[in-house]
């Protein structure tokens, strides 16, 4: 799923112009953004939480060069979603052979 089927079936579902729709889409996503730029999580209940998880510094390899490279520590996003997300899924999507 895109973020335009998203906008088509919440303007479907709610009754309001795809533009407007879009907009709000976008401001949200803005906003998540914007929160854990600050260092914030993002707690949505029932849904998820967007996290900002640590990633410890390493040795990692330039293999066309062949040397060592140093990775320092940074912080990457990261989405946890809620049990019952996770119990929806689970009950809901078949598993693919």
């Amino acid at each position: 799923m895109t973020k335009a089927d998203i906008v088509n079936s919440i303007s479907s579902k709610l009754g309001l112009e795809k533009v407007e729709t879009q907009k709000v889409v976008e401001v949200f996503m803005d906003e998540i953004k914007t929160a854990m730029a600050k260092g914030e999580n993002v707690y949505l209940r029932g849904f998820g939480t967007f996290l900002i998880k640590k990633r410890a510094a390493k040795t990692g390899r330039n293999i066309s060069k062949n040397t060592t490279i140093k990775i320092p520590a940074h912080n990457v996003p990261a989405f946890k979603p809620a049990k019952s997300f996770v119990e929806d899924v689970k009950t809901n999507v078949k598993v693919k052979n």
